[in-house]
């Protein structure tokens, strides 16, 4: 794969170098803001053992919670395709949309207006100061990947990092099947 830079909508591959790091080994990160401040994204491949339901006890959804990041993990977001039912989302990349009015979307969710191929939620969020996400991907702690998967919403975590693994390449194949905690190997 060629070498891309960090854009919004793009996403963060952990190189496997990084496996002794708790927050980010084999995550795959949604950049959903990338600027010259500041970048922010979040963490496709965590599913947590919590509902919506679990957290916000007046909205009837089981929809699964993940893990963004290690920034602010007392604070849901929330990542959608549905901008029409959801006013006042921002646009991340082609037909990706992060947050809105939260009022409105607790509505379609009572109302089983959403399904979860619409939208994911996330515990926390993943973030980097200025300079920070060039300095880690240029000590090859991450590789960026453009978006190709068909509905990030719909994907089950666990496979994610190991076809980008795969879709590498060359040595990175030897990754993919590698057992997550590399001393069992």
């Amino acid at each position: 794969m060629p070498y891309l830079k960090p854009l919004k909508g793009r996403l963060l591959i952990a190189e496997p170098s990084i496996l002794n790091d708790s927050s980010f080994n084999r995550a795959i990160v949604l950049i959903t803001e990338h600027t010259d401040y500041n970048s922010v994204g979040f963490i496709l491949n965590r599913p947590l053992d919590y509902t919506l339901q679990d957290l916000i006890p007046e909205i009837d959804s089981d929809f699964t919670i993940y893990q963004g990041g290690p920034v602010e993990q007392d604070n849901l977001y929330f990542v959608h395709k549905v901008p029409e039912l959801i006013p006042e989302s921002v646009e991340v990349a082609n037909g990706i949309y992060w947050g809105g009015n939260f009022d409105s979307l607790k509505q379609l969710l009572n109302d089983n207006l959403l399904e979860k191929s619409d939208i994911r939620f996330f515990l926390g969020y993943s973030g980097w100061g200025k300079h920070q996400l060039t300095d880690e991907i240029n000590i090859n702690s991450w590789f960026i990947s453009e978006n190709d998967i068909d509905n990030i919403f719909s994907k089950k975590g666990d496979s994610l990092w190991r076809n980008k693994i795969l879709q590498k390449g060359g040595d990175y194949k030897l990754w993919a099947n590698a057992p997550s905690d590399i001393q069992l190997n």
